[in-house]
């Protein structure tokens, strides 16, 4: 898998250190001249210094080619403008963006990026998930980064719709928090009916979030 990283601080740095641990290609864009030869020595990957909110970088980079494109910079507005340029421009196959300000999650969500906080653990399963996490939202993370709050909308043509919770097993670690229909909000029970378009939201632990949203995104 060829990873790009749009940010070279920590967060970054401790991502494409995760992702180098898997085996995966790494390329690292960075605009501090000192931290990009911090990073090319501490990481045995590619560091380009440029900057990834243009699309000179983004090229040398390889963006087009990049199985997953994460942009965590410091500035949500630079993570904003190097996650459109790659899904829009390069066409890359997963984008994950950063989010620092909660304020900013809706608009970032609202140009179709996957959104994340501030976690390694987090980002890494998202990198890595089996199913498709457009229809994903992760709402916020818990325990530093051990556990989270996410919700999925059920598609039209979900496995799920007419189920009850009590007869859907859970993963391990993660609970069914609430269910939004409409402009209805409920605390759901066992006895409670998912439907098609119903907004699930649920707090995960660790790897649970992935089995969670493969039961979740099951299609008839």
């Amino acid at each position: 898998m060829k990873i790009i990283i749009v940010g070279g601080g920590k967060l970054g740095h401790q991502i494409a250190g995760s992702m180098l641990d898997r085996k995966y290609t790494v390329k690292l864009i960075e605009k501090d001249k000192a931290k990009c030869i911090r990073l090319a020595n501490e990481l045995d990957a590619e560091v380009i210094c440029g900057d990834g909110t243009e699309i000179e970088a983004l090229d040398a980079a390889g963006t087009r080619n990049a199985d997953c494109f994460i942009a965590v910079t410091g500035s949500d507005q630079d993570n904003l403008v190097a996650s459109q340029l790659a899904r829009i421009e390069f066409k890359a196959k997963k984008v994950i963006a950063r989010a620092n300000d909660p304020r900013n999650l809706d608009a970032l969500r609202t140009l179709g990026t996957s959104i994340v906080v501030s976690s390694t653990e987090i980002i890494t399963n998202l990198i890595e998930q089996e199913v498709d996490v457009s229809g994903m939202h992760l709402l916020a993370t818990l325990n530093k980064g051990k556990a989270s709050i996410c919700s999925i909308t059920l598609s039209d043509t979900t496995a799920l719709d007419g189920t009850a919770l009590k007869d859907i097993t859970l993963p391990e670690g993660s609970l069914i928090v609430s269910i939004v229909r409409g402009d209805d909000t409920m605390i759901p029970n066992g006895l409670t009916k998912i439907h098609a378009g119903d907004e699930i939201v649920a707090v995960c632990m660790g790897d649970s979030q992935r089995e969670l949203m493969k039961i979740l995104g099951a299609t008839a």
